[in-house]
Parts: structure tokens; sequence; C-alpha cells
């Protein structure tokens, strides 16, 4: 029991260096990018990048992505815990690459300040504490669950504990990418107005659009949902095993 903890701690500890090494890394591109496209310091509406640059950003961000499922297939020793290990590094990464900015550009200036956070679909955009929430509550699944699976616990996650948690997560993306989404819609983009006038509303729209609001009653309602089912996971495996 003692060395399967000490192991998973030294998984968390190595998960967490490389993590913090990729969040420094991505901050340092998107320094260079906002040097580019924001020499006066970045702020909405947001430039435009050609279809050439947003495929590249595409891209970057599926590299992002990929690099950190594979160290979390790596570390993990089932299917479960690869998934919390990929949790666990995205939020760590996704937190010191706030960090990183800040010390490096003294950016955000407060955890309300609104930032793009992804390109893929569209757009996802909100105030910068949002994400670090999401975040904390990865970092809160993944050491809880890994934690209670190395001390001997049997910890499953049976089907509507997975249903709350996609749920909460879906909410939590609808909130991120709404604003944009609803720009797309009313461009007529997505209802059969292909046309140029169409496309040229579109990116009219993109250039002038600043958010104003984020709903935070509805994000609040998705991490409910995440925590509620973390709740029951961990009350029943607890119980179970008494």
């Amino acid at each position: 029991m003692k060395s399967s903890g000490s192991t998973a701690l030294k998984i968390f500890a190595w998960l967490t260096v490389f993590a913090v090494a990729m969040g420094f890394l991505e901050a340092i591109v998107v320094v260079y990018m906002r040097q580019i496209y924001y020499p006066a310091g970045f702020d909405f509406p947001l430039s435009m990048l050609s279809p050439e640059m947003l495929s590249v950003e595409w891209i970057r961000e599926i590299a992002t992505i990929v690099m950190l499922a594979a160290i979390g297939i790596l570390a993990g020793k089932n299917n479960l815990q690869r998934l919390l290990y990929f949790l666990f590094s995205f939020a760590i990464w996704d937190i010191f690459y706030y960090v990183a900015l800040w010390l490096l550009l003294d950016w955000p200036s407060s955890l309300l300040t609104w930032d793009i956070l992804f390109l893929i679909p569209v757009p996802w955009i909100g105030p910068v504490l949002a994400p670090v929430i999401c975040s904390l509550t990865m970092i809160f699944m993944a050491i809880s669950l890994t934690c209670l699976q190395e001390k001997g616990y049997d910890v499953r996650v049976k089907l509507y504990e997975w249903i709350l948690i996609y749920l909460g997560a879906f909410i939590i993306f609808c909130t991120f990418i709404w604003d944009y989404s609803v720009i797309i819609l009313r461009s007529g983009i997505l209802t059969g107005s292909r046309t140029t006038e169409g496309a040229g509303q579109f990116w009219q729209m993109i250039t002038e659009y600043i958010p104003l609001h984020y709903n935070w009653i509805i994000f609040a309602i998705g991490e409910i949902l995440i925590l509620v089912s973390m709740i029951l996971i961990l009350k029943r495996t607890k119980i179970k095993t008494l």
C-alpha cells in the first residue's frame, strides 16, 4: 500500500514538472503571437487570423491535447487512471500557462480578464477564472480518485455518474462557445447563407465583438453536476469498502 501511494506521488510530481514546462512553452508561443497580432496588448475584439494561420493554430491545439493525452496514457495503469492523469496534466498545464503569461507579460490583470481559450470548433472565450476553476476541479478529481485506487479501494464510476460528469462538462463547454456560436448563426454561415456578403458579415461581427457578460449561473450548474457526481463516487466507494 505504502509503495503504491509513493508511486502515485512520484507520478503526480513528474506530471506536474511536464505540465508546468508545457504551460511555459505554450505561454512563450502566445507571447510571440501577441507581439505580431496585438502589439499594443491583447484585448477584444479579436484580430482575425488568415485561414492558413488558423489551420496552424488548430494543429497546435490538437498537438497539445495529443501530448497531454499521451503522457496520461503512459502514466496510468488502467483506463480510469489514464483519464485522470490526462485531466491532471491538462489542469496543471492550463494554470501554469496563465502563471507564465502573468510573469512574462503582466497579464491577465485579474482573474476576471477575458481570454480566448481554444479555437476548435469555434472560438472559446471566458474570464480567466472560469478555466482556472475547471482546472482545480480536474485536479481534485484526479488526486482523490487515484489516491483511493492506490490505497486499495475499488473505485468504479457508474453510468449515471459518468452522465453527470459529461453533462456538466458539456454545459460548461457551451458557456465558452456560446458567444461566437451565436455570431456564426446570425451571420448565416450555418443556415445556408454562404454568400460573399454573408461571409463578410461574419468577419465584421467577429472583429467588432467585445464580450461583456459571462453566464456564471450556467457555469455553476455544470460545476455542481460534476461535483455531485464526485461526491457520489467517493461516498459510495468508501461505504462499499467498509
